[in-house]
C-alpha cells in the first residue's frame, strides 16, 4: 500500500461531523483511499455459443463480475444487451476463429477481439481504462462539493495520467447514499456517507467491480506510483505483427546523436509530459520511443487530432456514393426534428464548409465546444449548435471550431444504413489493421463524435499518417482515393482565429519549419495537449508525437520537438 495520496483539486473544507444526519456541506472536500487491486478495471470477457442465438457471457477481473445467459438480437451477427447499459456487437471472422467488434459502455465503443479458446468459446481482454497493465498508482481521490443547486456532487480521480478521466453526472442522493455515474465508461458509483468516512463502490451494470474506503484529507499531496520503466533506444523498433516493417533509422539517414539528445531531454524533464515519439521513413518505422508508462498497446487520447480521421471518413463516404460530394448541403442530411433551425444563410452550408472550418456558425461562442458540451446546457449538442447564430457567410471565413466536424458526423450517420462506428471499422480501421482503439460518442451515446473523440495507439496513428503520405494506399491496398487525399491536403482556407493564421485543408493543418537553411512544409493533424501527426512529403516521412500537456499551455511542444530535434535529425 502507498501512504501518500494525490490531491489534484486544491480545495478543502472543514468537516462538521456530529451525531445528527450530515447536511450537504459536511462532506465537501478531498476524500482519499487506496484501490484494493490496480488491475480491477482490466477485464477478461468469455463468450460461449450455446443453442441458436443464446450465449453464455462471463466478465471477470480476478473474480467473476457478470455470469449470465443472453439472447442475441442480431440477424447476421451477435448483438447482446444487458439492462440497456452494456452492449455487444460482434462479428465472426471469415475462418471462424475470432469474434471482432465492439463492447459499448457509456460513451465508449471499445474495439475488441475475442479469440476461440475452445469449440464455440471465445475469450479476450477488455481494458476499460485503455491501458493493459493496471493503474499506475493505487491511490484514489474523490473530490466532493456542493453545487449551485445545493446538491452534493462528487468527482472520482484515479492515480494514472494515462486515463482520460471520468465525466461524472446523474447525481442523486437518497438518505446517506450518493449515486452517480461516469458518462465515459458507463460505470456506476455508490458513495455511502457516514461520520466515519465514505465507502465508495464502483459497478459495471449491477456487478461490483471494487470498493474503496475513503477518509477526509486537507493535505496537498501527490499520487505515488511505482517506478515507471520504459526502455528508450535509437535502434530499430521491434518487429511486431501490426503491419509495420521496421528498420534502423541510421540506414535512412537519421542522425542518431540528435535522436539520443531528444530522448535525454525528455528523460531530464526538459520536454514535459511527452508520451511517445515515432518516425516513419519511406514507409518503414525507424524510430519509436515511449515515456511515462505508455507502450505500444495503449490507445492514446487524440483529442482534435482525430478530426483528420473524421475527414477521411467523409472522403470514403463520398467515394462510396453515400454523400454526393463536398458541395452537398448540410441540411439535406439533418434530421427532420431540427429542420426548424434552417434559414436562408444556414441553408447554404456545404460539407466543404464544415471540412474547412468555414460554416459561418458562431463556433467561438454559442456553437463552441465549451458551450454545447456544458453539463448545465439543457439542450442536446445538436440542437445547441444548429440554433446558434451565423456570424459569417458560409465558405468565406474560417474560424476553428469542433462544431463543424461534429455536424459532419451527424450528417454521415444520417445517411448510413448501418451504425457509423461499424462503417468506420469496416472501411478504415480494419483495412489499416487497427483493432485496439476506442471511439467516443456524442451526447446521444449512439453516434461517434467527429469533433475529437477517438483513442488510437501511436503506431496505428502513424499508419493513418502514412496512408495520406502514400496517397490513400496502405501496404499495397487502396483505402482512400488519391483524389480525396490530394483535395484534403490543398490549402482551401486560412484560419483567422489562431495566432499563425495557418492554411487549412479538409480538417488538416498546414505549417512551415525552417531548419538548416531550408523550409520544410508539413501537413498536420493536431489535438489539444500535444497530439500530432506530421506528414512531411518532402522528406518521405511521417512523425507522430503524443503528450499529456492539457493544462500547462505546452500543447504545441511537439512542434518544438519537430523543429529543434527531429528535423535536424532528418536534414543534415
Amino acid at each position: 500500500m502507498v501512504k501518500h495520496i494525490c490531491i489534484v483539486v486544491l480545495f478543502s473544507f472543514p468537516i462538521l461531523f456530529g451525531c445528527a444526519q450530515q447536511n450537504v456541506y459536511d462532506y465537501e472536500g478531498n476524500w482519499v483511499g487506496t484501490l484494493p487491486d490496480r488491475h480491477s478495471f482490466n477485464f477478461t470477457v468469455t463468450l460461449e455459443a450455446l443453442e441458436a442465438d443464446v450465449y453464455h457471457l462471463v466478465i471477470a477481473n480476478k473474480k467473476v463480475l457478470l455470469d449470465t445467459k443472453l439472447h442475441s438480437t442480431g440477424k447476421d451477427h451477435i448483438q447482446l444487451n444487458i439492462d440497456n447499459q452494456l452492449y455487444f456487437d460482434l462479428y465472426q471472422d471469415c475462418n471462424g476463429q475470432a469474434l471482432n467488434g465492439f463492447i459499448k459502455s457509456g460513451r465508449y465503443f471499445y474495439s475488441v477481439q475475442l479469440r476461440e479458446v475452445a469449440p464455440n468459446t471465445f475469450e479476450g481482454p477488455w481494458n476499460s481504462f485503455m491501458f493493459n497493465d493496471g493503474i499506475l498508482s493505487d491511490d484514489f481521490l474523490l473530490y466532493v462539493e456542493n453545487n449551485n443547486n445545493a446538491q452534493l456532487v462528487a468527482y472520482p480521480i484515479f492515480g494514472d495520467q494515462r486515463f482520460r478521466g471520468t465525466w461524472a453526472s446523474g447525481f442523486k442522493r437518497k438518505n446517506d447514499t450518493l449515486f452517480f455515474k461516469d458518462d465515459n465508461t458507463g460505470f456506476k458509483f455508490r458513495a455511502s456517507l457516514s461520520p466515519m468516512g465514505i465507502g465508495l463502490e464502483i459497478y459495471l451494470v449491477d456487478a461490483l467491480i471494487t470498493n474503496i474506503d475513503l477518509t477526509h484529507s486537507e493535505e496537498n499531496l501527490e499520487f505515488q506510483t511505482d517506478p515507471i520503466v520504459n526502455s528508450q533506444s535509437t535502434a530499430a523498433p521491434p518487429q511486431l505483427t501490426d503491419g509495420w516493417e521496421t528498420a534502423d533509422g541510421r540506414d535512412f539517414g537519421l542522425n542518431d546523436a540528435e535522436l539520443q539528445r531528444l530522448i535525454d531531454d525528455v528523460l531530464e524533464n526538459k520536454l514535459v509530459n511527452t508520451h511517445s515519439i515515432l518516425i516513419a521513413k519511406q514507409g518503414k518505422l525507424v524510430f519509436e520511443t515511449y515515456f511515462d508508462g505508455f507502450n505500444t498497446d495503449i490507445p492514446h487520447d487524440l483529442r482534435s487530432a482525430s478530426k483528420s480521421i473524421s475527414s477521411a471518413m467523409i472522403g470514403i463516404a463520398i467515394d462510396d456514393g453515400i454523400i454526393e460530394g463536398v458541395d452537398a448541403k448540410l441540411y439535406d442530411c439533418i434530421p427532420e426534428t431540427y429542420q426548424y433551425t434552417k434559414d436562408a444563410t444556414k441553408s447554404k452550408i456545404r460539407i466543404k464548409d464544415l471540412l474547412t472550418m468555414s460554416s459561418g456558425l458562431d463556433v467561438n461562442d454559442l456553437a463552441s465546444e465549451d458551450y454545447y458540451q456544458n453539463p448545465d446546457n439543457p439542450n442536446s449538442w445538436l440542437q445547441t449548435v444548429l440554433e446558434a447564430p451565423m456570424v459569417k457567410e458560409p465558405g468565406t471565413y474560417a474560424d476553428y471550431g469542433s462544431a463543424n466536424p461534429f455536424l459532419l458526423g451527424v450528417c454521415l450517420s444520417d445517411r448510413l444504413e448501418k451504425p457509423l462506428e461499424s462503417y468506420m471499422h469496416e472501411k478504415l480501421f480494419v483495412p489499416l489493421g487497427i483493432t485496439n482503439y476506442i471511439n467516443q460518442t456524442d451526447d446521444t451515446e449512439v453516434t461517434p463524435y467527429f469533433g475529437g473523440g477517438m483513442m488510437l495507439t501511436p503506431r496505428d496513428l502513424l499508419k493513418f499518417g502514412q496512408l495520406y503520405l502514400d496517397k490513400g494506399i496502405w501496404n499495397g491496398k487502396r483505402i482512400l482515393s488519391e483524389k480525396w487525399m490530394v483535395e484534403s491536403f490543398k490549402k482551401h482556407m486560412q484560419l483567422q482565429d489562431v495566432v499563425d493564421k495557418n492554411d487549412y485543408g479538409y480538417l488538416w493543418w498546414h505549417d512551415v519549419y525552417k531548419v538548416a537553411g531550408k523550409k520544410i512544409e508539413t501537413v498536420e493533424a493536431r489535438g489539444a495537449g500535444g497530439q500530432f501527426i506530421f506528414v512531411i512529403p518532402e522528406l518521405e516521412s511521417v512523425v507522430v508525437i503524443t503528450s499529456g500537456n492539457f493544462r500547462n499551455r505546452k500543447g504545441n511542444q511537439p512542434r518544438d520537438i519537430l523543429k529543434e530535434y527531429l528535423l535536424p535529425a532528418m536534414v543534415f
